[in-house]
């Protein structure tokens, strides 16, 4: 096949692109038809957990909005869409024993069929973080290996059923790093395990995140040995696991330990996780500082984990400068023994204040990002799940001038062309991205103070959409890098 160069080129002419979201943020309808509460309803209930006291329980009302969703993915031109399927919508209850909810199954496959009938590709998350409460009340969640990965096993399965051949692209957990960390180390998301006990009476930060990442991981190799066994060989399709991480910068780049210690915080976010989907093992560096901390998996478990991704699913957002530090690590560190710093020593900022304190753009560090997860893991196929930016004090403008967001169209511009350079000029096999995210919406435990959207939600006035300048500029700058067939 030739292909006709795009302007710029770097990209395939099969590139897919488009937008992400996830249920728990957009979806609303907390007890329709059927719906059972997740780990985030209940911790949202908590007072001072949120940052303006709010919930999810309304969010954007994408329960019923589908349809005005999918005219504003049409109106932006997008090829492909992200989306998250509440297991409690679909399982109230969650287990294997526990009834299914034809309502939550109907949603779903109605979401789907209607997008493919607007040309739209389903990008498809089993699990973003909104685990059934009951689980985590019943057996205590994702501490329970043999009882959760039973659960998510047989979830994933009756989702697989319902789908049939619909869906070619399946996501099986979004950012487990942020599940274990956030949600059992700092304790700052659902369901807020964490040894400061001014901010839980529960949790033990130095050894509950290991064991949460390690059961995720054992979930994830049953939930692909399902698919791959049961409906793959009927329906084809493709199974993946995303994963979150920034790239590194050295605080002093004439020092040695700055240089290995920022390879180390990859190893310690991304390679937590990555390693054993591509290897079988965890990186050698967990396990000199974590020691028996880190729980070991069976040789069965080894084995079902290797090759365990038919592409990696990469959330990127920013990055930082890293120094390294002397002297034993904390038992409750999960970095790898080392600072995480937005200036360097000579006080070089790594990017621009956001909204989100921990997000400084730097495209450059996309593409090197690109580059080092290709090296380690054999260029794999890529899909860049997620991409965004909030801005500094923009809930505080008018509507009018949020929807001229230039520091988002820029940050868009920026990092697309990172990831089109790191295609042509580095080699890296990269399929498709998604923006994060395709609308304002229900950002954690941020509530609704920052927004992430390419389309503006007023929230006041029944969550009617208003699309950003970013929302319409996407297709231009893709169609600049999209070869043609």
């Amino acid at each position: 096949m030739v292909r006709d160069v795009a302007p710029k080129a770097g990209l395939p002419a099969d590139f897919l692109w488009g937008f992400a979201t996830a249920a728990y943020q957009i979806e609303g309808g907390a007890t329709a038809d059927g719906r059972g509460p997740s780990i985030w309803d209940t911790f949202c209930k908590t007072p001072g957990k949120i940052a303006d006291g709010s919930s999810g329980d309304v969010a954007c009302d994408s329960y019923h909005r589908t349809a005005q969703d999918i005219e504003l993915l049409k109106k932006t031109g997008a090829q492909a869409y992200r989306f998250s399927i509440s297991w409690s919508r679909v399982i109230p209850k969650g287990g294997r024993n526990d009834p299914v909810n034809q309502a939550g199954i109907d949603f779903y496959v109605k979401l789907v069929d209607d997008l493919l009938a607007a040309g739209i590709t389903p990008f498809v998350t089993l699990l973003h973080w909104d685990l059934p409460d009951e689980l985590y009340k019943r057996y205590g969640g994702y501490l329970n290996k043999d009882e959760f990965v039973a659960d998510f096993a047989n979830y994933s399965r009756v989702i697989f059923e319902a789908m049939g051949p619909r869906v070619k692209h399946w996501i099986t957990f979004n950012e487990p790093f942020c599940s274990a960390i956030l949600g059992y180390n700092y304790g700052v998301m659902a369901p807020g395990h964490t040894s400061d006990r001014k901010k839980s009476p529960i949790g033990d930060s130095s050894t509950e995140p290991w064991i949460v990442g390690h059961n995720i991981l054992v979930a994830h190799a049953h939930a692909v040995k399902v698919y791959r066994e049961e409906f793959k060989p009927k329906f084809g399709g493709e199974i993946g696991i995303t994963l979150n991480g920034d790239w590194t910068e050295p605080w002093d780049p004439n020092d040695e330990q700055d240089r290995l210690a920022c390879d180390r915080k990859i190893e310690f976010s991304i390679c937590w996780f990555a390693d054993p989907v591509y290897f079988g093992r965890y990186p050698e560096s967990m396990v000199k500082q974590l020691g028996n901390r880190l729980p070991t998996f069976t040789e069965e478990e080894s084995k079902l984990l290797a090759g365990s991704n038919d592409f990696y699913g990469m959330n990127h957002y920013c990055a930082n400068y890293v120094r390294h530090r002397d002297g034993d690590a904390d038992p409750n560190d999960f970095s790898g023994n080392l600072d995480i710093l937005m200036e360097d020593k000579h006080g070089n900022i790594i990017g621009p204040e956001t909204q989100s304190f921990w997000l400084r753009p730097h495209a450059p560090g996309f593409r090197k990002l690109m580059k080092w997860l290709s090296d380690r893991y054999g260029r794999p196929k890529i899909y860049v799940t997620e991409n965004g930016t909030s801005i500094k004090g923009e809930n505080d403008l008018s509507m009018e001038e949020i929807l001229e967001d230039d520091f988002r169209l820029e940050y868009f511009r920026s990092y697309i062309t990172a990831m089109a350079e790191a295609v042509a000029e580095d080699g890296c096999d990269c399929r498709g991205y998604m923006a994060w995210s395709l609308m304002d919406n229900f950002e954690w435990a941020e509530g609704y103070e920052t927004r992430f959207g390419v389309t503006y939600v007023d929230y006041e006035n029944g969550q009617k959409r208003y699309p950003k300048k970013s929302a319409l500029e996407l297709k231009n700058i893709f169609d600049q890098y999209i070869g043609k067939v």
